[in-house]
């Protein structure tokens, strides 16, 4: 069965549920909802004031829509509740004007000033006659929480067979619901115990399935043979020693474990987890150095263009004394250029390519690859493995993660992995000086800004939204850029950086900042992650509190990437003691910590990297016992060979077992 057979998905609805990453029924069915609305009607009477309270209500006045400045609006009527009259204010909602007939009945949900008879109305509810629980779910313009709803009640209906992929015998011993029972509950709940039922079971085989592979891979790689290499040690020697710095403790046991790595015949699959600004490019360079020498190509995947054309910068210049032959390859090029470097390629005469994912697609070819980097913690998945094995190739691999996590979480979710932790930072590095500041010391903040720019330094600033939103009272980068160009008079040259920006016009950008023709770039947290403007020494981030610790540390990473002293204001009157820990630490690990303690799994692995471990339903700090319990229930179906009674598993055995 097809989405579209699904009572009132239409092809323009199809589009809209595609972009929420539902293309199937199982894809709908998984659309879990993220919170849930406790619908408790009360009478007005009994409402406490300021406090948010559902009532029903008639309406008593045609709605009147004010139209305050673009993408923002005020919409009010009169409503009669228990015979009180409200003046009714809702805001950003001015679509639902013809919906609000007078003496139509709805549900108002919101905060009741008794004193002005006012309700500030968060959200306005139809067609609801008795207290529920109403799932939340994530949205996208064209398609509302009921539609989905109602999608999701229609499919359950309809849907014969769903999958359970958790096996009979753990089923059994964990008296788990089924999964369409499962389903049911969480999309239909009638109390929380359903809701905690439901959850339980689903969380389960979420994770069932995340540690069948990690336990699968983990073993396979253990087996798997790789490319023997022989080297000559003074060689890679004269390679370190003749870097412009010497190497920290950690990244000289990073570097041991990639020589025992690649001069054994076992494959190498291996994450090295640094803090920002740890310094493992270099630890990539000699793996790649190490690799020429016994002479193998090598291949460095980056997640960006710009991030690819710094590698190619960088690690050029560090292996320019020794005949390494490296190349870029990248989707802005000339044809005419493509093809050349891609022929050179070929013919084995570049030594290390880099690039974006388009290094493995149809038509590059390599004569000798034995090693492949990939930055920034985009997994080699499978499908790109193998990609590479139809092409005659199974190389090692070297993953790099600027995502400081706890390593307890790290040894079980990067389990098929071998690890290799950087914590200390370069010799050299000065640490971020970070300061907590709230709005009204803003002042302060603009004179440490006005030092830098005056020594020709570069600040970036952050802000959570594009546009203002006067209910959340957030700043905005387009309202930052007015009134810093008021602060500096109009002086210094700004740039605005977010994610509804097209590529090219985002790489301009950040490109005129690298150049310094940018002095101040404003930005949402799309800033590029591990790109490097050295002349940059101030990061100041408004509404500090929107973020988790783990992300603000990202974020703070994008200065201090040189020898001159950086600084970075987190601006916030709210939540200031969780930000003082920023205050305390630049140890990124440590802060991870924190950031588990005090506020979830949300940010665990940062700015725009979700990498794999990214979950429908499983929160890893709440669910990290229910995990543990899986790694060890994964192992015991495996090592029984209890994956050979089910399809589903053999199948997954199958598509993951490259080896051959």
């Amino acid at each position: 069965m097809e989405l579209e057979d699904i009572k009132g998905i239409g092809s323009s609805i199809l589009k809209k549920l595609n972009t929420l990453n539902i293309y199937n029924i199982n894809d709908l069915l998984e659309d879990y909802p993220y919170r849930y609305n406790f619908i408790n009607i009360i009478d007005i009477n009994n409402a406490i004031e300021n406090e948010t309270c559902m009532v029903k209500a008639i309406i008593a006045s045609e709605p009147k829509v004010q139209y305050i400045k673009r993408n923002f609006n005020r919409l009010n009527f009169k409503a009669i509740s228990s015979n009180v009259i409200l003046n009714v204010t809702i805001f950003n909602r001015a679509f639902l004007k013809n919906n609000l007939t007078i003496n139509k009945e709805i549900v108002l949900v919101g905060k009741y000033n008794k004193l002005k008879n006012s309700f500030i109305a968060s959200d306005i509810k139809f067609n609801i006659s008795e207290n529920k629980i109403e799932p939340v779910y994530h949205l996208v313009e064209g398609i509302t929480n009921n539609n989905l709803i109602k999608f999701i009640s229609n499919a359950l209906e309809v849907v014969d067979g769903i999958p359970d992929y958790i096996p009979d015998y753990l089923n059994t011993k964990y008296h788990f619901l089924s999964k369409r029972e499962a389903l049911n509950l969480i999309h239909n709940p009638n109390n929380i115990e359903e809701i905690k039922r439901a959850c339980l079971r689903l969380k389960y085989e979420e994770l069932f399935n995340f540690m069948f592979k990690i336990n699968s891979l983990k073993i396979i790689n253990s087996k798997a043979k790789g490319i023997k290499r022989i080297v000559n040690k003074d060689e890679l020697d004269k390679f370190i020693l003749n870097l412009p710095f010497k190497l920290t403790t950690d990244q000289l046991k990073a570097t041991e474990d990639i020589y025992n790595d690649l001069t054994n015949d076992n494959r190498m699959n291996r994450l090295v987890l640094g803090d920002v600004g740890s310094g493992k490019t270099v630890i990539a360079t000699y793996a790649i150095y190490l690799n020429y020498l016994s002479g193998y190509q090598s291949a460095l995947m980056a997640p960006t263009e710009i991030l690819a054309t710094q590698h190619f910068k960088s690690i050029s210049k560090s292996l320019e004394k020794f005949n390494v032959k490296v190349a870029l390859l990248t989707g802005s090029m000339k044809k005419k250029e493509k093809e050349q470097i891609i022929e050179n390629l070929k013919n084995g005469e570049i030594d290390l390519i880099i690039g974006t994912h388009a290094l493995i697609s149809e038509g590059v070819e390599f004569r000798t690859l034995g090693l492949v980097v990939t930055d920034e913690q985009h997994r080699f998945g499978v499908g790109q493995r193998n990609t590479l094995r139809d092409k005659g190739v199974v190389p090692d691999v070297l993953y790099l993660s600027a995502t400081p996590i706890p390593r307890t979480y790290a040894l079980t979710i990067y389990g098929d992995l071998d690890l290799s932790l950087i914590k200390t930072k370069p010799n050299g590095r000065l640490e971020i000086i970070t300061k907590v500041k709230k709005e009204d010391e803003i002042k302060d903040v603009l004179y440490q800004m006005l030092e830098q720019l005056k020594l020709g330094h570069q600040i970036y600033v952050v802000s959570p939204l594009i546009e203002n939103n006067e209910e959340m009272d957030l700043r905005s980068v387009f309202d930052l850029a007015k009134k810093f160009n008021i602060a500096f008079g109009n002086k210094v040259k700004i740039g605005i950086l977010h994610g509804k920006l097209k590529n090219k016009e985002k790489d301009e950008i950040m490109n005129q900042f690298k150049n310094n023709e940018i002095k101040i770039l404003i930005s949402t947290t799309v800033v590029e992650v591990g790109v490097d403007v050295p002349n940059s020494t101030m990061m100041v981030i408004y509404n500090a509190e929107r973020f988790g610790l783990a992300t603000l540390h990202q974020l703070r990473g994008r200065v201090g990437r040189n020898n001159v002293q950086s600084y970075c204001y987190l601006v916030s009157n709210k939540d200031t003691l969780r930000l003082k820990v920023l205050e305390e630490s630049n140890d990124g690990f440590y802060i991870s910590e924190k950031d588990f303690e005090m506020r979830g799994q949300g940010d665990l692995f940062g700015v725009k990297q979700s990498g794999e471990a990214t979950f429908k339903i499983v929160n890893l700090k709440d669910d990290y016992q229910i995990l543990l319990q899986v790694k060890k229930d994964t192992m015991e179906f495996i090592e029984n060979k209890e994956y050979l009674k089910i399809a589903y598993y053999k199948k997954i055995l199958e598509d993951i077992n490259f080896i051959n």
